[in-house]
């Protein structure tokens, strides 16, 4: 299925910058509904752009069975899972902003997220709890939806989330939250008032879609399985581990590490900096011999990343935020907000990156600013 271009560009003026971003590197349709594979997702947070022309593949019911047969089970994740699985899987909108949350998120954040999901408090997530997240994200995109062609929007409904029509009165409470993000918006609507309003459309939502790769990997083929929390912090890991390491291997051409320029290109993508290329001659003016950043120093920054709100507090009560810091004072900030021991090399390479006026001190326009962006992958 190929979709016209002319019809492709006028659903996209109903859509959001996430919808827009799904849309364009979705490739597979079944049953009027838009899908990710596992290589699209990953092609989606480490590209600018799809390396395919625009294609929806429509998907027979036999295809979509068997992609499912063969979905492995939770326990045998890995931080390879949607590497190996490439194009034998389908990823849902929903998911695919689920997914996003967790890259973005600490490992202190996973037990949240299991909790709120874990409604009955029994430790265990099941099919049933897992699917309200439809709900919630559903809910918080009607908000978005901007005014105009009733019938252009309620067929971008259905790619998106596979209902025909507006379902505007699911919500009984909470209209009124205006959350800043999914991840917010996810946390503030699991109050048990708000989410017995949307258990009870469980049933129907279960019944009404089709089931993907993340619910077979996470409930089983039959969908009876249930979710500890073990299991779910594994995956959580995992998959941010998986897109690490495919932006690491990206760069590095096989070897141990990659260099600091490389770093430095990375950390810059999906931000706001317009004129990257005086950040690149800064720091190549001032680290003129490469010794090249690993893998583990790699992903402990973007371990901190995902913690960059507590390091931001945490700046603030080091009476901080109102000046600039030296390199020692970063990393006692850095390992007293998070935890997370960054090396001397790591350190003075982000210094030397984001230090612009050069007076070996960072300040938090200099840096938190920036990677504010970074962290949410240009959709702050």
């Amino acid at each position: 299925v190929t979709e016209n271009r002319s019809d492709l560009e006028d659903l996209h003026l109903y859509a959001t910058p996430r919808e827009q971003r799904f849309r364009r590197f979705a490739s597979l349709e079944f049953e009027g509904q838009l899908y990710m594979t596992p290589y699209d997702f990953i092609q989606a947070v480490t590209n600018d752009e799809p390396k395919r022309a625009k294609k929806w593949r429509s998907l027979s019911k036999q295809e979509l069975n068997q992609i499912l047969m063969e979905t492995p089970p939770v326990w045998k994740g890995s931080s390879k899972l949607f590497r190996n699985l490439n194009e034998k899987g389908v990823i849902s909108y929903t998911e695919y902003l689920f997914l996003l949350c967790i890259l973005t998120k600490p490992h202190a954040g996973f037990r949240i997220a299991f909790n709120m999901f874990d409604t009955d408090g029994n430790e265990m997530v099941d099919k049933k709890e897992f699917l309200v997240l439809q709900e919630i994200f559903r809910k918080k995109n009607e908000k978005r939806e901007r005014k105009g062609d009733e019938e252009k929007r309620a067929m971008l409904r259905l790619q998106l989330y596979g209902y025909h029509t507006s379902t505007n009165s699911v919500l009984k409470t909470g209209e009124d939250l205006v959350p800043r993000s999914y991840w917010d918006t996810l946390r503030r609507s699991t109050s048990q008032a708000l989410f017995s309003d949307l258990a009870e459309r469980a049933d129907d939502i279960s019944s009404s879609l089709s089931d993907t790769t993340l619910l077979v990997h996470f409930f089983g083929k039959k969908g009876k399985a249930e979710l500890n929390f073990e299991d779910f912090y594994r995956f959580m890991d995992n998959l941010q581990t998986e897109v690490l390491e495919i932006e690491f291997l990206s760069y590095s051409n096989g070897m141990n590490t990659i260099s600091e320029e490389d770093f430095a290109h990375i950390l810059l993508r999906y931000t706001n900096v317009e004129n990257t290329s005086s950040y690149l001659e800064n720091m190549r003016c001032r680290i003129p011999e490469e010794k090249g950043i690993t893998f583990d120093e790699f992903r402990s920054f973007f371990q901190f990343l995902n913690n960059l709100e507590d390091f931001t507090i945490a700046m603030q009560m080091y009476n901080f935020a109102s000046r600039s810091i030296g390199q020692d004072e970063f990393k006692r900030a850095v390992y007293v907000a998070t935890g997370v021991k960054l090396s001397p090399h790591l350190v003075n390479t982000v210094f030397k990156i984001f230090d612009v006026d050069r007076d070996d001190q960072l300040s938090y326009k200099e840096f938190i600013g920036i990677m504010k962006d970074r962290l949410n992958r240009g959709f702050r």
